[in-house]
């Protein structure tokens, strides 16, 4: 238990340093509504938020919603979406996710962790960032910033991205945990960068084992 509340501790401060050094916690996926971000998510596994903000803008001017989505040639999903690798996948995916919103949801993105991850290729860490996101809800998304950088603190000690949620919620207060994870994913894109960390420059020097040693 004094571990845990140790790491609670530190976790706060983490939190509340992230907080000061990058107040706006936005998501880097440009979207207009959920039906698109949950699209773009999808869209964003093994692939950079960059490329794939590149790719929505023709995808969403031919196919802007469920409906569209459903009714969209595979082909020339494929086409549109190639760059963002894994675009026979993906496509298949997306039109098949397009459908079962219209049949079982009536074109509404759901709400819930279930419903969410019953939709096909969404998993855990798609169905947090809409839940967070979109509606507001307590959410970890276990994406490879966040994993990297709460392995680096030492607040986790795993890269099972099921074991690093599961193990957050129980240390970030739940109306700050959507955008701790926001901002891991700016921290780790500036400055706590793989392979080339700048602790120098890092807020969480304080706090971090790596830094540290």
């Amino acid at each position: 238990m004094k571990k845990q509340n140790t790491l609670r501790e530190k976790a706060r401060k983490a939190e509340s340093l992230l907080r000061r050094a990058y107040p706006e916690a936005l998501c880097s996926l440009q979207y207009p509504d959920p039906f698109q971000l949950l699209v773009a998510t999808r869209l964003s596994a093994q692939c950079t938020d960059a490329r794939v903000n590149l790719v929505t803008p023709a995808l969403f001017a031919a196919y802007p919603d469920a409906s569209a989505m459903t009714s969209a040639p595979l082909e020339h999903v494929e086409a549109l979406i190639r760059s963002c690798g894994f675009y026979h996948t993906k496509a298949r995916d997306l039109t098949a996710l397009s459908q079962m919103l219209l049949e079982d949801f009536g074109g509404t993105v759901p709400d819930s962790l279930e419903q969410l991850t019953r939709l096909p290729g969404v998993g855990r860490k798609t169905a947090n960032l809409i839940m967070g996101d979109v509606y507001g809800q307590p959410a970890i998304v276990a994406d490879t910033h966040l994993i990297r950088i709460t392995n680096l603190l030492g607040l986790v000690s795993t890269k099972n991205p099921l074991k690093v949620e599961l193990m957050l919620r129980e240390l970030i207060p739940p109306e700050h945990s959507n955008d701790f994870c926001h901002r891991c994913v700016l921290h780790g894109r500036a400055v706590c960068v793989a392979r080339r960390p700048r602790c120098a420059d890092c807020v969480l020097s304080g706090l971090c084992d790596s830094a540290a040693g």
